[in-house]
């Protein structure tokens, strides 16, 4: 009796609770530096939701261990909706390079929506004499061991691509990690290293530059936002593709409710023409949908990437 009287009492509670969420600011976590791919739609998402939502939410760039230092900061904060992780690639795919996380993403957070997908864009500096695909694993394999190519952390999108490439290839390329997107860019831009795949959202930036050279995209096929550019699949690496994905994530253990509203009130937000004309100069795509379509996505991943992590022997302490 007793059990039934609390139960009633919860489910009775759990639509007050959503009716006056939020009763705080809502933090968006970014574990990257500013200027990247995830921190330019992390600012888009929390001005959307700043139309629907009172106090405002915030975005806070906490970078550090492969995007991991703000995740498990955002794991071990209050379950309670207001504390949110903008989740790439690292925390849902590749997180099992790690040996000494001290948090596991695939158990300690929980999805709150997919909001997007992305593609990178292979490019080389400008000094480097390559110009296709075919010529930049020519010239890697007669130097094995002497390119580099940067990346925005161990497990980023820039990275698990750059390691599929070598690792489909056969190649010896040294990475060298970043602490975020917009560092390995400058990097890039100022001739330190090689080669970079390029998140798409920033890779026109950095052509614009003319010190680095576009090769091809990491999609199955070719983009219309880079129409002059192969696929990899089709430039010299076969069944090559990589991907990445995006979601809004937080603590696990958020009351049901509260997880809906924010799914349904992301999903408004992600339907705006004016949010889907921007990032269809950045080379997104929003996606949305269910948190249960979110979870199956990062499931489906992170079974790839753990293949190819494992095949490869990338191992991050």
């Amino acid at each position: 009796m007793r059990t039934a009287l609390l139960l009633a009492l919860a489910l009775a509670a759990a639509p007050a609770l959503a009716q006056t969420f939020p009763t705080q600011n809502i933090r968006i976590v970014v574990p990257y530096p500013a200027g990247g791919s995830a921190d330019l739609m992390a600012r888009d998402i929390a001005n959307g939701l700043n139309r629907i939502y009172s106090p405002p939410v915030l975005v806070e760039n906490r970078p550090g261990a492969g995007g991991h230092l703000g995740a498990e900061q955002v794991a071990k904060a209050a379950p309670d909706g207001h504390t949110l992780v903008l989740g790439t690639i690292s925390h849902h795919g590749a997180f099992k390079m790690y040996k000494t996380l001290r948090y596991n993403p695939g158990t300690d957070l929980q999805s709150v929506i997919l909001i997007a997908e992305s593609f990178n864009v292979l490019m080389v500096r400008d000094g480097l004499p390559v110009k296709s695909v075919a010529e930049l694993i020519a010239i890697a394999r007669a130097q094995p061991g002497k390119l580099t190519y940067a990346s925005a952390g161990s497990g980023s999108a820039t990275h698990m691509a750059a390691e599929l490439f070598k690792y489909m290839t056969k190649l010896d390329i040294l990475g060298i990690p970043f602490k975020g997107g917009a560092p390995a860019q400058i990097a890039m831009l100022g001739g330190q290293v090689d080669v970079n795949f390029e998140t798409a959202g920033t890779a026109w930036p950095a052509i614009r530059t003319g010190k680095v050279r576009a090769l091809a995209v990491t999609l199955p096929a070719r983009s219309p936002s880079f129409p002059d550019l192969p696929a990899i699949a089709d430039a010299g690496v076969p069944g090559y593709a990589a991907v990445p994905w995006y979601t809004v994530s937080g603590p696990k253990g958020i009351p049901a409710e509260i997880v809906r509203k924010l799914n349904a009130d992301i999903n408004v937000v992600l339907k705006s023409p004016e949010l889907s004309k921007r990032w269809d100069t950045l080379g997104v795509i929003p996606l949305g949908g269910t948190p249960e379509d979110a979870a199956r996505r990062n499931e489906v991943e992170v079974q790839r990437w753990s293949a190819v992590i494992e095949a490869a022997k990338i191992q991050v302490e």
